[in-house]
């Protein structure tokens, strides 16, 4: 008759269903994760593939994350530049209206007869009221409430950070410290008396380099900031990819912007009337004008000198609007960049998680049916654990 080891069949039963057990906790763990392992050394031969992947997903999300900072920074440059454009395009219809007028002076116009010919020359010399009509007053009034507008805007923050500093964003591009108007009087005064001529004067407006010109209306007089005047203000960069970096960089220096302010000063400063010269009774001609108008020997003199300087102003403030566009386009381009990498970003990323889930998820309906079978198993073993423990030479031999 052979013997019966329960011993041994019952440390065999013991380890089986530890083993069962083990794998139970396994798959529970699987089913309430979704994940395979809750370690990297789990996935044995697949952890470089599932490390790499992370690594990649991850610095894809920081390139997103700086594209979607610059794409905010971009679209509210935009809008401030499309609102400055907007904006000074009103008022350049109301200097096309006020140019092909007439002379916009007040008052009735002073001849000159020389009393010691007998030809009665009626010469038009200036007018008899130093004060602008309505449309000047107006024009003027409107630049200096434009001015102030084109400056706001100039000035425009994203949180902490002005919008058209360049890199020096934490400093404020623009502030009117009063050295604008002061150099523009400056100039206006020299140009009424002759010391300089039209050409002279516009090109003064137009030019900000005082290497050549030491009257140009440089960035610093217009109000520009240190680092901005000094052309160390440093570009805006975004780092898109590890191989990419896109330039967004919009400063408020820029000839579109310089060009309008100072164009906006130029009409509201208050040394540009009158027109012609004035003579308050009983002041007259050949006295001195009780004010200085254009510079000129006649009345159609002083107007067409003024109106060339004046035009010349529009001109140069027209071309900023125009200019304008350049910028936008600019802008435009790198956001266009940007937008193509992230969503190329997203793609790549999308691939990784494909990636990621084939090597580290798990299949939750393949899980399901392992726990029923396995729990099916481990009843059976249970079952023949507790018949074997229940033997004894009484049961044997009945």
């Amino acid at each position: 008759m052979a013997g019966v080891s329960t011993l041994g069949q019952v440390l065999n039963q013991v380890q089986n269903i530890t083993g069962k057990q083990r794998l139970m906790e396994a798959l529970a763990t699987q089913l309430a994760t979704g994940k395979k392992t809750q370690a990297f050394s789990g996935l044995r031969n697949d952890v470089l593939t599932s490390k790499k992947s992370r690594a990649s997903f991850n610095s894809l999300e920081t390139y997103m994350n700086n594209i979607t900072n610059a794409d905010r920074r971009i679209r509210m440059t935009l809008v401030t530049i499309e609102e400055i454009q907007s904006q000074t395009r009103n008022f350049s219809g109301s200097l096309i209206g006020l140019s092909q007028e007439s002379v916009h002076q007040k008052g009735d116009v002073v001849y000159y007869d020389d009393p010691l010919t007998e030809i009665d020359e009626h010469i038009a010399i200036g007018m008899t009221s130093s004060e602008a009509d309505v449309d000047l007053k107006t024009l003027q009034d409107l630049a200096s409430k434009m001015y102030d507008i084109v400056a706001d805007l100039v000035n425009t923050k994203d949180g902490e950070k002005y919008l058209l500093s360049g890199a020096d964003s934490l400093n404020r591009p623009l502030t009117d410290t009063g050295t604008l108007d002061a150099a523009i009087s400056s100039l206006v005064t020299q140009w009424k008396s002759g010391a300089i001529s039209n050409d002279e004067l516009i090109a003064d407006l137009n030019n900000k380099d005082t290497t050549n010109n030491v009257d140009a209306i440089s960035d610093t007089i217009v109000g520009f900031s240190a680092a901005l005047s000094a052309n160390n203000a440093g570009d805006l960069t975004v780092r898109a990819s590890q191989t990419v970096e896109v330039d967004y960089t919009a400063r408020a220096n820029e000839d579109p912007i310089r060009d309008m302010l100072v164009g906006l000063a130029f009409i509201k400063n208050a040394d540009l009337g009158p027109i012609a010269d004035t003579y308050e009774p009983p002041n007259t001609y050949p006295g001195v004008p009780d004010q200085q108008g254009a510079p000129g020997a006649t009345l159609d003199e002083m107007k067409e000198n003024f109106f060339a300087v004046f035009n010349a102003v529009q001109t140069m403030i027209e071309g900023s609007i125009d200019d304008f566009d350049t910028t936008r386009f600019r802008l435009e381009s790198s956001r266009a960049r940007i937008s193509d990498l992230k969503d190329s970003h997203k793609d790549t990323q999308n691939f990784l998680l494909s990636a990621l889930d084939e090597v580290e998820n798990v299949n939750l309906d393949e899980v399901a049916v392992k726990i029923s079978t396995l729990q099916v198993q481990l009843e059976a073993s249970y079952a023949v654990t507790a018949q074997t423990l229940s033997l004894s030479l009484v049961n044997y031999f009945q």
